[in-house]
């Protein structure tokens, strides 16, 4: 989702929460292993490893299960390859999905997203009908504390940012994708804690749902999305008017 609509922090929120529930974990091992399978198992030589492996760790996941994640991308333990592959969908109210997800069952999950969307006002529609729709962008997250946003947007600019965008809560570096390691690691240099590290999509031009049924339809779709065990991302262009949130808060 945009910028820093409420409905982002609320995604944000529970994806600490979800951490609890190991979920995070799983989806951490899965972007590791294709990582490694990408570019090498070499933290030094992979910057998408790298970036892999600092958002693991950001999340507190055991060594061991980095370890593991690296083994397994690189083939060394066997079974199943782990591929890639990003669908697309609509759901409620024309409402834009991407889901990028990691499998070693092409299949099946292609099913399970097109249930998912089928059986909640929507539909998965055809490669590029939704893609063009985003931007790929690199994203950085750094907290707050004790950061005003004129120190982060000084220091993003000098690393090379296109975009600070900045809450109470947290700072997000925007940069074009090719720049993502390097910002990150200017970042890093000038002493400061990043959060997570990664490519996302970003949608051109938001929709604001601003019927409170609609609402929930949607939330409720990109909330079985997120929870699909297969899911890495879900980007969309939604977002909720806070009228609309306050509604659905009472």
């Amino acid at each position: 989702m945009a910028g820093h609509n409420k409905w982002s922090k609320v995604k944000h929120i529970k994806a600490r929460v979800d951490v609890i529930k190991g979920r995070v974990f799983s989806k951490c091992a899965h972007e590791i292993a294709l990582a490694a399978r990408a570019g090498g198992g070499d933290v030094g030589m992979n910057a998408r490893l790298r970036a892999a492996v600092d958002n693991a760790k950001a999340v507190s996941m055991p060594k061991d299960n980095i370890d593991r994640a690296i083994k397994k991308g690189l083939g060394e333990l066997g079974g199943e390859v782990i591929q890639e592959v990003t669908y697309e969908g609509y759901g409620p109210a024309g409402v834009a999905f991407l889901i990028e997800a990691a499998t070693d069952n092409l299949n099946r999950t292609a099913a399970d997203i097109r249930t998912i969307f089928s059986k909640n006002g929507g539909s998965v529609a055809t490669p590029g009908s939704v893609t063009y729709q985003f931007d790929r962008k690199g994203e950085i997250r750094i907290a707050a504390d004790g950061i005003d946003e004129d120190r982060m947007m000084e220091a993003g600019i000098l690393a090379g940012a296109d975009d600070v965008q900045s809450d109470e809560s947290e700072h997000v570096v925007y940069t074009s994708p090719t720049e993502l390691a390097a910002v990150a690691g200017e970042l890093r240099g000038a002493g400061f804690h990043i959060a997570s590290e990664k490519l996302v999509s970003v949608p051109q031009n938001p929709s604001v749902v601003a019927d409170p049924e609609i609402a929930r339809q949607v939330m409720k779709l990109y909330d079985l999305l997120d929870a699909y065990d297969d899911t890495l991302n879900v980007f969309t262009n939604f977002e909720v008017a806070e009228e609309v949130l306050v509604a659905l808060d009472s």
